[in-house]
């Protein structure tokens, strides 16, 4: 089934290109424990499948599996991608003709090492524009999880972080909201995909903040929601 209207599917099939990763297993541990089917991706399919076991084992969600990408975005109803800067436009084409009428979200950053702490942004203003014209509107990009630690997302203690989540549809920001918190975190609707440059530029501002402090992860609270 492609795509993912909120109330359509009562829990998509999540697929994580770059599922291997520290954000991408992150993510996958809180949504398996919340029994979401997640599919790991990877370019080598035996690093997918050992990161499968190893979350489904921790989790007790036996519905995990891993695939190399481009098999990983067919499977999935919603693709996440959380891989580098310079990966982006080569796992983007890769994944291109699986994503059509999907919600795409987009964590990637534009960091630029070794100055990763200073804000380098790309040509089209932010890598989620990028996503969208590099994979055309079929796809439905939204851009989030740019300013939770992947270090936080590992452990089991509550994640006081906010997601800001952007994209130009209401319903699919909706989509991305619920999913965040299923994750454990606070989803925030921020307005449309051009804004998502303020998050992704925000990300080099916290790994500065986090070397200055000598802290893990800083991430950042939305005040005034009466959630708190």
């Amino acid at each position: 089934m492609n795509g993912f209207a909120p109330g359509a599917i009562a829990k998509p099939r999540l697929a994580l290109i770059g599922g291997t990763g520290a954000l991408g297993t992150g993510l996958a541990r809180h949504w398996a424990a919340a029994g979401y089917h997640v599919i790991i991706g990877s370019r080598t399919v035996d690093k997918a499948e050992a990161s499968a076991r190893a979350i489904a084992a921790a989790s007790g969600n036996r519905t995990l599996h891993g695939a190399a990408n481009a098999s990983a975005a067919q499977a999935g109803d919603v693709v996440l991608l959380a891989v580098p800067w310079a990966s982006h436009a080569q796992i983007l084409d890769e994944i291109k003709p699986h994503v059509a009428g999907k919600i795409v979200i987009d964590a990637t950053v534009p960091l630029v090492p070794p100055k990763v702490a200073r804000v380098q942004l790309p040509a089209e203003t932010s890598a989620a524009l990028a996503a969208q014209k590099r994979l055309g509107d079929t796809a439905r990009v939204v851009a989030a999880f740019h300013n939770v630690s992947a270090s936080k997302l590992q452990g089991d203690a509550p994640i006081d972080c906010d997601v800001l989540v952007f994209g130009d549809a209401p319903e699919d920001r909706a989509a991305v909201v619920a999913l965040a918190e299923a994750a454990g975190l606070r989803g925030i609707h921020a307005g449309p995909l051009a804004n998502a440059v303020a998050a992704e530029a925000l990300t080099s501002v916290l790994i500065g903040i986090n070397r200055h402090y000598k802290i893990p992860g800083a991430g950042i609270r939305i005040t005034g929601l009466g959630k708190e």
